[in-house]
């Protein structure tokens, strides 16, 4: 079992900054995939970022790129989601999300074992 706990959203103004961090305890946290969803109201998780277990490879939905950064620090157990250039449209809540994906299902809700609570983000105009 892998335990997620995110912390770090809040309230931002567009343009503002935030950093989102997921600290996992449990099963080896440098064996898994770590990723970001997120879910906005009325509307379905939609997949963010993701940093892959053995060799950092990052991937980014096109909205994000550009402006949030995912990383991990294996030593603590951490991964962050720095969040830059926010937009309104980033309102959701932010889930951190833990698993070892198939190439085909590294983007998607199915190819994670593992899940935080969520934070909140809200992005004020």
């Amino acid at each position: 079992q892998v335990q997620l706990v995110e912390s770090g959203g809040g309230l931002a103004q567009a343009g503002g900054s935030l950093r989102l961090s997921c600290a996992a305890s449990g099963r080896t946290f440098s064996s898994y995939a770590m990723a970001w969803f997120r879910q906005a109201p009325g509307k379905e998780r939609e997949f963010v970022a993701v940093i892959m277990w053995s060799d950092d490879i990052t991937y980014y939905v096109g909205s994000v790129k550009g402006r949030f950064i995912i990383s991990r620090d294996n030593a603590k157990n951490t991964v962050y989601l720095q969040m830059n250039s926010l937009k309104p449209e980033d309102t959701a809540v932010y889930y951190c999300a833990a698993g070892i994906p198939a190439t085909a299902s590294r983007l998607q809700v199915a190819g994670y074992d593992y899940w935080g609570q969520g934070t909140r983000v809200t992005v004020s105009s």
